[in-house]
């Protein structure tokens, strides 16, 4: 039976959202993955379902898959473009609304300008929870890289982190180290690994190799997870602008015992059905 989707990207991190508050269509992980081939199905980093919620005070749900058909617990541009659908939709109005994903209810803020702005909680620094193998919390862990020795700041936004601070994300050495770290045997689950070059203390650039997708355009989660390690270190302040290669997001955080917020775009693209 043909899947009905509408394409849309947040800051170029893509995805197809699917309709299934009337009931979900058959999703295993081949389906999925057949689906995000970009030579032979839709293409995208993130499949996105919108669900009816079951969380107390939540008035939908989102389910996430990744490309290869894995599942996934949060996604920061994901989030956005949910919203977006359902204000598009008629579903949700200018204001705030929580939204149960598949790591916890979060809160969207719609503004009459249709800008959209999320609560992406606050960040996890503690190794069990993110999960991530440590004898104890630490501002930076060395980890091996094959012949290296790179120094990574482990958070969790939802999905596990990996930031890596460099001199310049255009260095050839980052294209080699984004696969080996993502799948580095001290991160059970895997991780998410980004590169990030400090601007300055209000701006930053980002490159995210995730688990499940590899290099994207943007990650909403790995821009958040970038500000907090950074923050913690004093390398950068309460608002900073991330620069990706798909586009820009700004990150809010105050620090210790606040969450994050995250703006930034969410576009349309096109409706379209899935025919296998």
């Amino acid at each position: 039976m043909p899947i009905a989707f509408t394409k849309m990207h947040g800051a170029g991190n893509d995805f197809a959202v699917i309709d299934a508050r009337a009931g979900r269509p058959l999703l295993d992980a081949s389906r999925v993955a057949r689906m995000g081939d970009r030579h032979r199905g839709i293409g995208f980093d993130q499949l996105l379902t919108i669900e009816t919620a079951d969380a107390p005070g939540c008035a939908y749900a989102y389910g996430i898959w990744n490309s290869d058909g894995s599942p996934a617990r949060q996604c920061g541009n994901g989030v956005r473009c949910v919203a977006a659908w359902l204000r598009r939709a008629g579903a949700l109005g200018v204001g705030a609304a929580r939204l149960q994903s598949p790591a916890g209810p979060v809160t969207v803020r719609i503004g009459a300008d249709g800008e959209i702005a999320v609560d992406m909680g606050a960040p996890l620094f503690a190794p069990a929870g993110i999960p991530f193998d440590a004898p104890a919390e630490a501002d930076r862990y060395a980890l091996a890289l094959g012949d290296e020795i790179v120094q990574i700041g482990a958070v969790s936004m939802g999905n596990p982190h990996a930031v890596v601070e460099v001199t310049d994300i255009a260095d050839p050495r980052v294209d080699r180290l984004g696969p080996a770290l993502t799948a580095h045997p001290r991160f059970p689950a895997g991780v998410n690994a980004g590169f990030v070059q400090v601007l300055g203390e209000d701006a930053v650039r980002l490159r995210v190799h995730e688990r499940g997708a590899g290099w994207t355009l943007a990650c909403g989660t790995g821009a958040c997870a970038a500000v907090a390690v950074l923050r913690r270190r004093d390398r950068v302040g309460p608002r900073v602008r991330v620069a990706l290669p798909g586009g820009m997001l700004t990150i809010a955080w105050e620090g210790p015992g606040h969450t994050l917020w995250m703006s930034g775009p969410a576009a349309f693209v096109y409706e379209g059905e899935y025919l296998d």
